[in-house]
Parts: structure tokens; sequence; C-alpha cells
């Protein structure tokens, strides 16, 4: 399912005080869940977490995106590689966990870190878009987990969300 890529009345904040952001985005998967925001110690924008029952697969992409990367379901701490993308393209990054504990999941060059709590019996997925110089490159992602948690990532590349100014609906 395709998103529109406009944030608007979603009550999500980009207010981080870097020049180098220029775009937030939330998705709506359509289940009815809302949209929470979690704050990025880098310069990362807005994130949107659902909850489904059952973690079997990483997170889709829309379908304008195209995958750079992909860690398929995982227990404990790893580090992988995703491919480089074009200038102007913004890095993509959604995450999915389940079990007891919280996942720390930092994004390399883009300097990019952020947490997500995790839960037994339901799937957490928090999605961010990250636009700074210097993501087109090539990246790692590592995510540090207790092994009684379960996590997947998916990065992906795709044309920046467009923000409508505060107040506008």
């Amino acid at each position: 399912m395709s998103v529109p890529r406009t944030l608007a009345g979603v009550g999500i904040v980009c207010a981080l005080a870097l020049a180098s952001v220029s775009a937030c985005t939330a998705d709506d998967t359509g289940d009815g869940q809302p949209a929470r925001a979690t704050r990025s110690t880098g310069p990362a924008t807005a994130v949107h977490v659902t909850a489904r029952p059952s973690l079997q697969e990483p997170p889709k992409l829309d379908g304008d995106e195209t995958l750079a990367g992909q860690q398929k379901v995982t227990r404990g701490s790893a580090s992988f590689a995703f491919g480089a993308g074009k200038k102007g393209e913004a890095l993509i990054v959604a995450v999915s966990c389940q079990g007891t504990g919280k996942i720390e999941v930092a994004v390399r060059p883009a300097s990019v870190s952020f947490p997500l709590e995790c839960r037994p019996g339901e799937v957490n997925t928090i999605r961010n878009e990250v636009l700074v110089h210097g993501v087109e490159r090539t990246g790692t992602v590592s995510v540090e987990a207790p092994s009684a948690v379960r996590w997947a990532v998916t990065i992906g590349r795709g044309e920046p969300a467009q923000v409508e100014p505060a107040g506008t609906q």
C-alpha cells in the first residue's frame, strides 16, 4: 500500500535544531494504530510505531522506495551493511522488534541512533526517514539487543517526504 507522502495533523514534531534535516514522514499502515513519536539522538525524522501479533519478516517498504539492505529476523546484537543511493534520496530505516527489552539502533555514516521498546506478544515497528548530507553513501546498521528480543530491519531509498507547514491541514 502506498502512503501519501505528506505530514499534516499527525501531531509529530520534527523540531530538531539541525539545519541539515529537511524532511519528516509518518507512515500510516491503516491498521488503526496511532502514530507515536520518539526522540532520536541524531538527525532523524518523524517516526511511526505500529503493533502486529508476530514478527516473521522484516518491515516492508512503500511501493516507490527501493531496497538498500535488509536483516532478517535476528536475536541479540548484530550489524549489517547497506548499499549506496542517489544524491537527494532519503534513507528509510524501518525496524521491527518483539520480546522483552529495548533495542538501540545506530546508522552510520548518517550518525543517527534511536531506541525501540520491544514487548512480548506484539511486534513494534518504527520507521525513520533521514535526509542529511552523506546518506547517499554505503553504510552500516548496528543493533544492540538482549538475546530475548527478536528484531528485523529494512533499509530503503526514496524520494523525500513533503512536509506541510505547522497548522496546515
